[in-house]
């Protein structure tokens, strides 16, 4: 399995993406991302902050042929805009398939019907986020929005990732890097 580390502190792959309040774009309102990809030729993470209406994960495995054997229904992320029918793992590092694509020290991405297989099976990683779709920045875009008000980094952090709920992520994420999210205004200003 290829680990991806980033040997560059200007990129963020294995950190987290925070939309700030105001963000421009109202598909990445309160947005968490866990960055998986982020290099001079671009930046791929996947959306953690909110889940697929009316999608569970069994209904997604009976969709591939796979029956849900032990597998918890669990709820299917939006992983961002960038192709919403393509499925993505997020997972823990105990386990890795043939092209799983270790981030560091902090998590594995997926995009194999193996996994879902495994945890199907119960043989999966112990802890995991499915998602349909990712959020994709083209070469110096990412870089480029960093700049602007709208996102906001924090370490990466499994405990935000795999044990904490969904509508809770966006608010830890913050108060982990020691913000009162509630204080945060949603334009940035001017000096």
């Amino acid at each position: 399995m290829p680990a991806m580390a980033p040997d560059d502190e200007r990129f963020l792959s294995g950190q987290i993406l925070l939309a700030l309040p105001g963000m421009a774009d109202p598909r990445f309102s309160k947005a968490v991302i866990a960055m998986c990809a982020h290099d001079e030729n671009g930046a791929l993470g996947i959306g953690v902050g909110a889940v697929v209406a009316n999608l569970g994960f069994h209904a997604l495995l009976e969709q591939l042929g796979i029956a849900p054997g032990v597998a918890p229904n669990a709820p299917v992320h939006f992983g961002g805009p960038v192709e919403p029918q393509r499925g993505f793992i997020l997972h823990s590092l105990d386990w890795g398939g043939e092209d799983s694509v270790q981030v560091g020290d902090k998590w594995v991405l997926t995009a194999t019907i193996d996994v879902l297989r495994a945890i199907a099976e119960g043989k999966g990683p112990s802890a995991w986020i499915a998602a349909l779709g990712y959020a994709g920045w083209s070469p110096g875009q990412l870089d480029e929005e960093m700049t602007r008000h709208g996102w906001f980094t924090t370490p990466g952090d499994r405990a935000i990732l795999f044990e904490t709920h969904t509508r809770e992520r966006w608010r830890r994420g913050f108060e982990k890097a020691g913000i009162d999210p509630g204080l945060l205004a949603p334009t940035a200003g001017h000096a």
